[in-house]
C-alpha cells in the first residue's frame, strides 16, 4: 500500500513538472495566453484604380492586357463563361481620389492579377500602388486573395517604399463599378497599422 502512494504521488509530480515546463516554454517565446489588443491604425486613406481590360479595340484607353490564357483561349478575350479560369492579366492604371475615371491621376496601380479558382469567380492579386503626388511619394505593396463575389475583401498590405517605408496593413476592396470584362473600378481603403 504504502509503495502504491508513492507510486501515485510520482505520477502526479511528473504531471505538475509536465504542467509547469509547458507553461514556461509557452511564455518565454513572448506570447501571452491573453489575446493582445489590436493596434490603432497609425495611417487611413482611400483610393480608386481603374481598369480597362484590352479588348482587341481599345488599345488606345486600355490599361491592361492578359498575357496568358489557358491553352487555345484568345488573349483578347477573358475566358470560359462564368469564372476566367486560368487567365492572367497585366496592367497599369490610374489611381485618382475620387471615383471619376477623368480625375488627375495621383500614381499608377501595377501589378497582376489571375483567375485561380474553377468553381467560383475568384482572383489571386499582386500589386503595387506607385503614388507621386504632392500628398504623398512612394510606394505600397498589396497581395492577397480576391474573392470577387463578395462584396469587401481584405487584402494584405505587405510593404513600401518612400512616405509608406516598411508599412504594414489591410485593404479593404470593393468593385465600385464595372462594365462587363471591359471595365472595373475598385475602391481601396487602404488601413496601415506599422508606419515608419
Amino acid at each position: 500500500m504504502a509503495m502504491a502512494i508513492k507510486s501515485n504521488r510520482f505520477v502526479h509530480l511528473c504531471f505538475l513538472l509536465f504542467v509547469v515546463s509547458t507553461v514556461l516554454l509557452q511564455t518565454t517565446d513572448g506570447r501571452s495566453w491573453k489575446k493582445r489588443p489590436l493596434r490603432q491604425p497609425c495611417r487611413n486613406m482611400v483610393l480608386y484604380f481603374h481598369d480597362v481590360i484590352y479588348n482587341g479595340k481599345n488599345a488606345m484607353n486600355a490599361t491592361s492586357t492578359l498575357v496568358g490564357a489557358p491553352r487555345g483561349a484568345n488573349l483578347t478575350l477573358l475566358y470560359g463563361k462564368d469564372n476566367h479560369f486560368g487567365d492572367l492579366a497585366v496592367f497599369d492604371d490610374p489611381i485618382t481620389l475620387d471615383n471619376n475615371f477623368h480625375s488627375p491621376p495621383v500614381g499608377r496601380a501595377q501589378g497582376f492579377y489571375f483567375y485561380d479558382m474553377k468553381n467560383t469567380f475568384s482572383a489571386w492579386l499582386g500589386f503595387t500602388f506607385v503614388l507621386n503626388s504632392t500628398d504623398h511619394k512612394g510606394t505600397i505593396t498589396f497581395g492577397g486573395a480576391d474573392p470577387i463575389l463578395t462584396k469587401y475583401r481584405d487584402i494584405s498590405v505587405v510593404g513600401g517604399t518612400g512616405d509608406f517605408l516598411m508599412t504594414r496593413g489591410i485593404a479593404t476592396v470593393n468593385t465600385d463599378s464595372y462594365e462587363g470584362d471591359v471595365y472595373f473600378r475598385l475602391r481601396v481603403n487602404i488601413t496601415l497599422y506599422e508606419c515608419y
